[in-house]
């Protein structure tokens, strides 16, 4: 006698209510706790996922009645999931110290106190105290710039040294905007065609400056470009020179660029601003933090620039933030644009920006965790990555210590790398695809490479009181 499937209609039937589920004596302690809408949604969400199943095919019979007697497990992971913060910490064992992706620089400690003390109550964000009356929000940060910026040794191609002040909008890309916007909209903006560049997310400088009403005018070629290159194009609608800091690629070869000095002597020959967009922007001369080549903000302030854009949350190791330094007028003149109002900042980036910018002044640059991490030794990071790998001995994973490179990664230095130690781990069961999706999996979430086969872990990137966590999640995965 041949066995009667049920249809889909029979299946469908046999789905219970949102109500009859909700009236489920081991839910309604879940309602009083949870309250009745966010289990509701739970619930629908849950014989949604049933229908969908039926639809499909996917299910028959018995997998129904093993759907219906879990529903009341399901509705409460799908309410521990929707009730779960989806942007959480992981550990970053990538050894990219800037990694766009993972949320860039962290901030410092001070940084976290700040904001709790300052925005979890009334602040004088914009109230002079002194005076009594209105103040400006940029005033908290600009007199840290001026501490570290206002140098003697500005002096401008030999003149009284430049009074230099600062703002702050959300990105960099907002202060190259701002910075178009008001210095050359309308005219033509100078710029090499090598420094054409294009970063993460598509973000063109090109469509920037577009987007500015500035014009674009290209000069020189790809590998090659001269001063006489500017000089040859500037005229009575040239608003601006522009030099950016190629920051995520390397021409090499057959090359040519304008030292920043020869830029800086046509500007001021032909009395026009130049600007330069540096993109990660040191406060700090890196050489001591193992990185070369790579410009500071007060490299090209003493150089003579006008007007510097640079981000908060990369090299500066701050929030996120797009920062204008520069001659006074010039920023005086951007921060009266109506455009700096819609790019503005709020209170938890002053307060993270002044925390990182008060740790410059005191040079106290080891509780900055990107210069932290920028200057941790190959030596140290061997010995913790040894430890690591003790405490996984005896499992199914076979661990060892083999020499790697760490980069600064955020479009900063990219020939630029540090040696490092990198824990390498294999396990006979998983391929290294599947080691490092448990390790995704695991909470907090660990985000390796893998390499040869093989998961490598770089502990420069990961904090030292993450390293037992680490131990932990690889014991479970061994066993």
């Amino acid at each position: 006698m041949p066995v009667k499937t049920e249809s889909k209609t029979d299946l469908y039937r046999k789905l219970p209510s949102v109500d009859e589920v909700l009236r489920d004596p081991q839910l309604v302690s879940l309602v009083s706790l949870e309250g009745r809408a966010s289990v509701t949604d739970a619930a629908r969400a849950v014989l949604a996922g049933v229908r969908d199943a039926i639809a499909s095919g996917r299910i028959d019979a018995a997998g129904m009645d093993f759907a219906i007697t879990g529903i009341k497990a399901a509705v409460e992971r799908q309410l521990k999931n929707s009730l779960s913060y989806s942007l959480r910490a992981v550990i970053n064992a990538t050894g990219v110290i800037l990694h766009t992706n993972l949320g860039r620089a962290p901030i410092l400690s001070a940084a976290l106190d700040h904001i709790s003390a300052t925005a979890t109550r009334y602040s004088n964000l914009e109230f002079d105290l002194s005076a009594g009356e209105r103040g400006k929000r940029d005033a908290h940060i600009d007199r840290l710039f001026r501490v570290l910026l206002n140098n003697s040794s500005l002096t401008g191609q030999g003149a009284e040294p430049p009074e230099i002040s600062t703002i702050v909008v959300n990105n960099n890309a907002a202060a190259v905007l701002l910075a178009l916007n008001t210095l050359a909209e309308g005219g033509e903006v100078i710029v090499s065609r090598g420094e054409l560049v294009e970063i993460g997310g598509s973000f063109r400088i090109p469509d920037v400056m577009a987007k500015s009403n500035a014009f674009l005018r290209e000069v020189g070629t790809t590998n090659r470009t001269k001063i006489g290159d500017y000089e040859r194009a500037i005229n009575d609608k040239t608003r601006l020179l522009l030099r950016v800091h190629r920051s995520n690629f390397e021409i090499t070869g057959f090359t040519e660029q304008p030292r920043l000095e020869e830029l800086v002597s046509l500007a001021r020959k032909r009395n026009l601003p130049l600007m330069e967009d540096l993109g990660s922007g040191a406060l700090v001369e890196l050489d001591s933090f193992g990185l070369s080549g790579e410009p500071s903000v007060l490299d090209s302030l003493r150089a003579g620039v006008d007007v510097v854009t640079y981000s908060g949350d990369k090299l500066l190791g701050g929030p996120q933030a797009g920062i204008l330094s520069g001659r006074a007028d010039l920023i005086g003149r951007t921060r009266s644009s109506s455009l700096f109002r819609a790019l503005r900042v709020d209170k938890l980036i002053y307060s993270a920006l002044e925390a990182t910018l008060m740790a410059y002044t005191k040079h106290d640059y080891d509780s900055i965790p990107t210069l932290r991490m920028m200057r941790m030794s190959k030596g140290e990071i061997a010995s913790r990555a040894e430890a690591i790998a003790g405490k996984i001995a005896g499992s199914d994973l076979q661990a060892e210590l083999i020499d790697g490179e760490s980069v600064v990664g955020g479009g900063a230095a990219p020939s630029a790398v540090l040696p490092t130690c990198l824990l390498a781990i294999r396990s006979s069961r998983l391929s290294a695809d599947e080691l490092s999706t448990h390790l995704r999996a695991n909470d907090p979430a660990i985000i390796a490479r893998v390499d040869e086969g093989r998961v490598v872990l770089d502990l420069r990137t990961v904090f030292p009181e993450q390293d037992e966590l680490i131990a932990e999640s690889l014991n479970k995965i061994g066993d």
